[in-house]
């Protein structure tokens, strides 16, 4: 590794850097250098409706745990009703639970944290959709497939990219703002496009650099005023209930405050929990919110919902590497649409910057791996150069990248003088609950929308494609719940799915002690033990 002031001086000597491209395959740079593709990273699901799919094993020992309540656990409990159960309350979840209440559905939005404690407010970089006069919905479908490696859905993925105009119009009904062309009028001027890493056109609209908390701002005040929706904050679902016909009848919700279970009867129930990266898969640090532990992906595997891709994941290449209280903290992608460049600790260009995420990312880990990364008080990465994009563009830094300054500040340098010290981050889960393009899955009164969900990005996510989920599937599914909700309240309602469970469990040879959804990650001061004992042994 190269020492941080000698890095620093090369950065310099070289200035600035010409461009350069991987100089590995694409397929050998990922297959040496990906964390997926590590050695023992992934192992086979051993029961459930994925058996036999690969899956990273710190996943895995929570889709094959035995659940945290069972049925004398649940009985006496104070019952709710709705038409339509909302499970996670980020972006895809209020999309959905706006969209099921303005159909005329009643609607109760359940969420572990807060509404908006999640990570649609950590999406900096921005949202795609194809509204530019030289820009096609085509171009977009053939981006997101190719950044998926062709693994992804078609019809998923055509869906995606159809709604995205109209998304974008949605947003700005509600009151989203967006960047506009310099010179351009607030009312009816054009929106302003940049082109993201992976894309062959300039589509991705943002809000400055904190694009998702602009979003997340307008959703939640939206769903304040929306008559018809319930909101229960410090809610999680720890089981889901299921009818005599084994379709989905809502969830077991855990109240944090009261210490109490609650049991939430639906006609339809939606999961919108989001991804796993607090599982701090292959040792990575990650840029998730404290909530990220695939709650939902737990739950709606116990009940027979199918996976998919869900070997795969995303991490970003530009996480924080120094200072150490920062790790993981996400830099967007927008540094780097805007001109910033990469560089090794020999000041050399490396890797096309805005190639596919996994790409830039596997290329990153091969330079710190092979002795050319910069070491800065114990910690590996490459530099992100702010410097020489300020000097490229004066005032880029405090106009149009605010949270990447801020960022800076934190960590006690000035980002206009001193690059940053970046490394990979765990960041986005590729895959996850196989759904239709109406977001219903395999399991009768079950949707789900939003990152919990899979088939739409394949192997790998195109930047900004994550918001525009949010939003073209959470009405998506928002709308088909309400259609599909049940004239008449579920009736025998319970956990009976967990008795089968248990047999396949046994019949596995797998342990019965290990329970799971684990709600918090193993280094948060959360004891759930007083309510839930079950879960003193959760895996």
């Amino acid at each position: 590794m190269i020492p941080w002031d000698q890095a620093l001086a090369n950065r310099a000597a070289r200035a600035p850097a010409p461009p350069a491209a991987a100089s590995l395959p694409k397929d050998s740079l990922l297959a040496g250098f990906h964390p997926d593709h590590a050695p023992g990273a992934m192992e086979p699901l051993r029961i459930g409706a994925s058996a036999g799919q690969n899956c990273p094993a710190a996943l895995a020992a929570l889709l094959h745990a035995n659940a945290l309540v069972e049925d004398l656990d649940i009985a006496g409990a104070p019952v709710l009703d709705a038409e339509v159960l909302v499970i996670g309350a980020g972006g895809a979840g209020c999309v959905a639970a706006l969209t099921a209440a303005r159909a005329g559905a009643r609607v109760l939005l359940a969420t572990k944290l807060r509404m908006g404690d999640g990570n649609t407010v950590m999406a900096e970089g921005g949202i795609q959709a194809a509204v530019g006069a030289e820009d096609s919905l085509q171009r977009h479908f053939d981006d997101t497939l190719r950044a998926g490696h062709f693994r992804a859905d078609r019809a998923l993925v055509a869906a995606l990219v159809s709604d995205g105009p109209e998304a974008i119009r949605w947003l700005i009904r509600e009151g989203m703002e967006f960047d506009l062309e310099d010179g351009a009028a607030r009312i009816g001027g054009h929106l302003f496009r940049k082109k993201p890493g992976g894309a062959t056109a300039a589509r991705l609209l943002s809000h400055r650099d904190y694009t998702g908390l602009e979003m997340m701002r307008v959703l939640r005040e939206a769903v304040l005023l929306t008559p018809g929706i319930t909101v229960l904050e410090r809610h999680p679902a720890v089981e889901l209930l299921t009818d005599p016909h084994g379709g989905c009848a809502g969830a077991v919700l855990l109240d944090l405050e009261a210490r109490r279970l609650v049991l939430a009867r639906s006609g339809a129930t939606l999961i919108a929990t989001g991804g796993a990266g607090r599982l701090h898969l292959s040792g990575f640090p990650t840029s998730n919110h404290y909530g990220a532990t695939a709650d939902g992906l737990v739950l709606a595997y116990r009940l027979g919902a199918a996976l998919r891709e869900i070997e795969s994941f995303q991490y970003h290449p530009t996480g924080i590497a120094w200072p150490p209280h920062l790790t993981g903290t996400l830099i967007s992608e927008a540094a780097r649409a805007a001109g910033g460049v990469l560089l090794n600790g020999l000041g050399q260009r490396f890797v096309e910057e805005l190639g596919p995420r996994d790409v830039v990312a596997a290329a990153i880990l091969r330079e710190i791996a092979e002795g050319r990364g910069v070491a800065r008080d114990g910690c590996a990465g490459v530099l992100l150069d702010t410097p020489g994009l300020e000097e490229a563009q004066p005032g880029i830094l405090g106009k149009r990248l605010v949270t990447l300054t801020h960022l800076a500040h934190r960590a006690g340098f000035d980002p206009a003088q001193q690059p940053f010290l970046i490394r990979p981050t765990l960041h986005y889960q590729n895959g996850g609950i196989a759904i239709d393009a109406a977001g219903r899955t395999g399991v009768p009164g079950l949707l789900c929308a939003g990152e919990a969900s899979g088939g739409l990005h394949g192997a790998n996510r195109l930047m900004g494609n994550a918001l525009l989920e949010c939003v073209a599937f959470g009405r998506r599914a928002g709308a088909a719940a309400a259609e599909a909700l049940r004239q008449d309240r579920p009736r025998g309602v319970g956990v009976a799915h967990l008795a089968a469970w248990e047999r396949g469990l046994v019949a596995a040879g797998l342990p019965l002690d290990r329970r799971a959804p684990m709600l918090f990650p193993g280094y948060g001061n959360v004891d759930l033990g007083a309510v839930l004992p079950r879960a003193r042994v959760a895996a």
